[in-house]
């Protein structure tokens, strides 16, 4: 179904990763569990369960947008994907360790700083 030119243009494009349930989300997520490890295509095929003939070109996709890796004959998750899924994990661990314990606001002006005195 056709949208209109305004909708079109309002389509925001985000960069979340793959969408679930495609081959490029099952391959990524397989090479993230197991990201201390590489693979090759024919591996990554039996592990996923991906067609043989569909992982190679996927792999391709994820490499030139920086999600994998490849050397030789073997495909690992990227460094940078790594740290992203180290940097989200440190930011809910942070956001879990305030929901168990949240501050009163009493205790939280304890700490706040006041602007105007900073200035002096």
């Amino acid at each position: 179904m056709p949208i209109s030119a305004e909708q079109f243009e309002s389509i925001t494009e985000s960069d979340d990763g793959p969408t679930p349930g495609t081959n490029a989300y099952e391959i990524l997520s397989f090479l993230e569990a197991h990201a201390e490890e590489a693979f090759t295509q024919s591996e990554i095929a039996e592990a996923t369960g991906i067609n043989k003939g569909s992982v190679g070109p996927t792999l391709t996709r994820l490499r030139d947008t920086g999600r994998v890796d490849h050397k030789g004959v073997y495909w690992r998750v990227s460094d940078h994907v790594r740290s992203l899924d180290a940097a989200a994990a440190h930011t809910d661990d942070v956001a879990a360790s305030y929901e168990d314990e949240p501050m009163a606001y009493d205790e939280w002006q304890e700490h706040a700083v006041d602007p105007r005195k900073e200035r002096e």
